[in-house]
């Protein structure tokens, strides 16, 4: 049984999964564990492989969610990213890294906003 923390984590994984889908990416893993580390969503999206943090904050909290992607968290998600590619003998597969921020409303509602992007690797490795 998964505490209330982890499922709003899985709620608003899958509710971005749906999100990326329906914008054309094709999700090929979810949950990635590694030994650094895990990645929430690794996307494929035309020639690029696309690996996503997911990140769900209450409106009330009055931060966005994508604030809680430090540069600390991105340094680990490009390494991870490394991993992921070496490990599936990927090669120097074109990747990118976003992020999608998953709001949940006060009245119940969920806002997704996606960005593509977010950030990348030069200078994290």
């Amino acid at each position: 049984m998964l505490d209330p923390r982890q499922a709003r984590g899985r709620d608003a994984e899958d509710a971005a999964a749906r999100f990326l889908e329906r914008a054309g990416l094709r999700v090929v893993e979810r949950n990635v564990r590694l030994q650094h580390g895990e990645i929430d969503l690794v996307c494929h999206d035309g020639d690029a492989w696309v690996f996503v943090e997911v990140k769900c904050r209450r409106a009330s909290w009055g931060d966005a969610p994508s604030a809680a992607v430090s540069w600390r968290k991105q340094r680990r998600l490009v390494r991870l990213a490394q991993h992921y590619l070496k490990w599936r003998r990927l090669g120097d597969a074109r990747c990118r890294f976003d992020v999608v921020a998953v709001t949940l409303e006060d009245a119940g509602a969920t806002r997704i906003r996606h960005v593509p992007a977010a950030f990348d690797a030069s200078g994290m490795v």
